[in-house]
């Protein structure tokens, strides 16, 4: 599985994440059972990153699966 390159706009600025397809329907589905836009689900990932923002959108999914880390409290899903 071969990552791609998926281009949003968060924040009023172009940005782009590489991730596989199957983190970018995670995302997608994260989003929508939030109830939030695409958009707004990466910025808040954004604003809490401590790595490059791919890494941190794996890494907040991979927490959000297992129940701990950003959906446990760190961000308000």
């Amino acid at each position: 599985m071969n990552p791609k390159k998926y281009s949003l706009t968060i924040q009023g600025h172009a940005t782009s994440l590489t991730l596989e397809p199957i983190f970018w329907a995670a995302l997608n589905e994260a989003a929508a059972a939030a109830g939030k836009s695409l958009a707004a689900l990466v910025a808040e990932i954004d604003e809490a990153r401590t790595t490059n923002l791919s890494s941190a959108v794996r890494v907040w999914l991979f927490e959000r699966a297992h129940g701990s880390g950003a959906s446990q409290g760190g961000m308000d899903e």
